[in-house]
C-alpha cells in the first residue's frame, strides 16, 4: 500500500505557481505592449496601424517631430536570427520605450527613414521606423554625423525641437 500526504504549504506553493502562470498567460494574450509612458509620463503610444505613408508620418508627428514627407526612403530586410553587439545595444534603447526587437529575429522588416525638419542640431537628423506587418517594432531619431546620437523616438525631448 502506498500513502502520500500533502501539506497545506505544498498546496499554497502550487496554487501560487498556478496563479503566476495564469497571470503571465493573460498578459501575453491581452497585453500586447502597445502603450508606453514616455519621459514625461503622460504620452500613450500605439505602435500599431502604420501601414501607409500618412499613418507613418502621423505616428512620427505625435512626438512633435516634423519631417519632410518627400524624403521618405524605404529598405526591406530580414532581421538576423542572432543579434550581434551593435543590434543588442540598439535593442536596449528600444526597450526603454517599450519595444523589443528580439521578438522579430529572423523576420522581414521594413525601415522607413525621413529627414527631420525641426530638430535643434547642426547637420542632418533622421527618424527611422522599423515596421513589421503594419506595426512599429523599433523607432529612433538620429544624427547623420559620425559623432552624432541615437535616441528612442518616444523619449525625444521637446526642448530639442524647434
Amino acid at each position: 500500500m502506498f500513502v502520500y500526504s500533502v501539506r497545506s504549504s505544498t498546496i499554497k506553493f502550487f496554487g501560487f505557481i498556478l496563479l503566476t502562470l495564469v497571470l503571465i498567460i493573460a498578459l501575453a494574450v491581452f497585453g500586447d505592449g502597445t502603450a508606453v509612458s514616455a519621459s514625461s509620463g503622460a504620452l500613450e503610444v500605439d505602435f500599431s496601424g502604420v501601414k501607409s505613408a500618412e499613418q507613418r508620418t502621423a505616428f512620427i508627428e505625435q512626438f512633435g517631430v516634423k519631417v519632410d514627407k518627400n524624403s521618405e526612403s524605404e529598405q526591406s530586410f530580414k532581421m538576423p536570427d542572432n543579434f550581434d553587439r551593435v543590434i543588442l545595444g540598439y535593442n536596449e534603447l528600444q526597450k526603454k520605450q517599450g519595444l523589443d526587437l528580439s521578438k522579430y529575429a529572423g523576420k522581414r522588416v521594413t525601415r522607413y527613414s525621413y529627414a527631420v525638419t525641426n530638430y535643434n542640431c547642426d547637420g542632418e537628423v533622421f527618424v527611422n521606423l522599423f515596421v513589421h506587418r503594419g506595426r512599429v517594432v523599433a523607432c529612433d531619431i538620429s544624427s547623420a554625423d559620425p559623432d552624432g546620437f541615437v535616441i528612442p523616438l518616444a523619449l525625444v525631448e521637446r526642448e530639442n525641437l524647434k
